[in-house]
Formats: C-alpha cells, sequence, structure tokens
C-alpha cells in the first residue's frame, strides 16, 4: 500500500467512527420520541459546517471527506429533523 492508499484508509476510518458516533443519538431519540435536550442552534450549526465539508470535498474531490459528511449530515440532519419534530 502507498502513501496515498494508506491516508485515503485512514480518512475513511476516522471518517466512519466519527459518522458512526451519531447513531445513539438518532436511535434515543427516535425511540423516545424526545429531543427536549438536543441544542436547536448547536445542530443548526453543525449540519451547516458538516454540509460546508461535503460541498469542499467536492470541490476538491477528496472521498474520504465527501462520504464521512455525506454520512454525518444525513444522521445530524436526521436529529435536526426529530428536534423540530419532537422537541
Amino acid at each position: 500500500m502507498d502513501f496515498e492508499q494508506i491516508k485515503t484508509v485512514i480518512g475513511l476510518i476516522a471518517g466512519s467512527l466519527t459518522t458512526i458516533a451519531f447513531l445513539p443519538q438518532v436511535i434515543q431519540t427516535w425511540r423516545s420520541r424526545s429531543a427536549k435536550d438536543i441544542s436547536l442552534g448547536m445542530f443548526l450549526l453543525f449540519c451547516s459546517g458538516v454540509f460546508m465539508w461535503l460541498v469542499y470535498g467536492f470541490l476538491v474531490n477528496d472521498i474520504p471527506v465527501i462520504v464521512a459528511n455525506a454520512f454525518t449530515f444525513m444522521l445530524a440532519f436526521t436529529i435536526l429533523v426529530f428536534k423540530f419534530k419532537y422537541g
């Protein structure tokens, strides 16, 4: 494996771990039907930042950045939707 491949694998692993970290919150919010303790401001800013990282990933054609932020955005946006629905 060359250096570029190693960088890509590390990026994909890092992105996977930080993305998966949102899954328990999505599941808990969905099961409890409660988002009262979730900060609306934080999730609005976070979703905006993740979306900008996704755009950046496309602009620089960086697969780990694109993949990680696409999935993170979907999970974080789901929490944001739950915040409006259950919060």
